[in-house]
């Protein structure tokens, strides 16, 4: 009989059962609403064609939905002691395949992919980064991830973060929905939400890169001007009329004029 992931009796028999516990050290928070899948199946787009790379599977409850929709699913988990889980949880998945890896340390594939997940949020800066800045990119990301992180990606111009500079260098972030914490086992202490990043790059990658070098020795001191922080670019800030400005102040193409 097949168990049923989104029920928290079934849920707790399958942990009981293999001796786990979700790990708060690896973030782990599993997915139990089914209202919420269904919306980040929607969310991110998938096509019968598509090749999905998901990060952190847990207990395969979102990998499941995945492969339903997609042509193939390849699945990081770090926890080795869920590999047994997931044998159990996708038996029957023939287009799922399960990698035990560091998802901040693996190459991504080389044909065309999305990545869909359920992320632990402490690694979201970081692994947002390792793909967005990677040589081969994901053509989207769909990620559940922590709600106030997710709106500071979103920011305009003017408000912007390191974080919302970085990303939105790479991709055109839309915050798709908001997820309660009664919606995860354990509950998190925090509200998340999906959010869906459209790979769009706004420079070369050797650009954004350089950009983003000098951008985070001005966003260390980021209640400092710029030609406090950056003062080598003074006579481009000059030129620019950005000398009195602060980063987060910055359009994008600013930044780019800045470092061309």
């Amino acid at each position: 009989m097949e168990i049923n992931l989104t029920n928290l009796g079934e849920i707790k028999a399958l942990l009981e059962k293999h001796g786990l516990w979700a790990k708060k050290i690896l973030g782990q928070n599993f997915l139990i609403n089914p209202g919420v899948l269904d919306k980040i199946i929607e969310a991110a787009e998938i096509k019968e064609t598509d090749h999905i790379l998901e990060v952190g599977p847990g207990l395969g409850v979102l990998t499941k939905e995945l492969g339903k929709k997609a042509k193939k699913v390849t699945s990081i988990e770090l926890d080795i002691k869920l590999l047994k889980v997931l044998e159990e949880t996708l038996k029957n998945n023939t287009n799922i395949e399960v990698i035990h890896a560091d998802a901040l340390r693996s190459e991504p594939p080389k044909t065309p992919y999305k990545v869909v997940a359920n992320i632990p949020y402490y690694i979201t800066s970081p692994l947002i980064s390792h793909y967005l800045e990677n040589e081969n990119p994901p053509t989207s990301m769909t990620l559940l991830m922590q709600k106030e992180v997710a709106q500071k990606i979103c920011l305009k111009s003017g408000k912007f973060t390191y974080l919302t500079l970085k990303t939105q260098l790479f991709a055109n972030p839309t915050l798709k929905f908001k997820v309660s914490p009664g919606s995860f086992h354990p509950a998190p202490k925090v509200e998340s939400a999906v959010l869906h990043l459209e790979y769009s790059p706004k420079c070369s990658k050797e650009k954004a890169h350089k950009i983003i070098e000098v951008a985070g020795r001005a966003f260390k001191s980021a209640r400092k001007k710029l030609s406090n922080t950056i003062p080598e670019l003074k006579d481009k800030l000059e030129k620019l009329e950005l000398t009195g400005k602060r980063p987060q102040h910055l359009e994008i193409s600013d930044w780019i004029k800045l470092v061309s």
